[in-house]
């Protein structure tokens, strides 16, 4: 109980088991919302579904709309956690 305490073990346990579960409604959020309204605007430019795009060149298929997918939600993400550090240092909670 004394390592727990000392450590803040338990405190950070949750802020992993939070920031998980945080990754993956942002990935649902990115996926089922932003990149449809994404595609909506990028459809009369004859770009259609971003999230199935991709190119091939010779034999090989180059799939990027995963990774824009990726890229957009790690973009989200990583604004989520500064905005949080930012106000928990504005509040004094550190």
């Amino acid at each position: 109980m004394d390592f727990i305490s000392k450590y803040k073990v338990l405190g950070l346990a949750v802020a992993f088991i939070i920031a998980t579960y945080l990754g993956l409604l942002v990935l649902a959020l990115v996926k089922d919302f932003i990149m449809p309204i994404i595609g909506l605007i990028l459809n009369p430019l004859g770009l259609g579904n971003l999230v199935d795009a991709k190119t091939t060149f010779s034999s090989q298929v180059f799939s990027y709309g995963d990774f824009l997918l990726a890229l957009i939600t790690f973009i989200i993400v990583a604004l989520i956690v500064f905005l949080i550090v930012k106000v928990t240092k504005n509040w004094g909670i550190e």
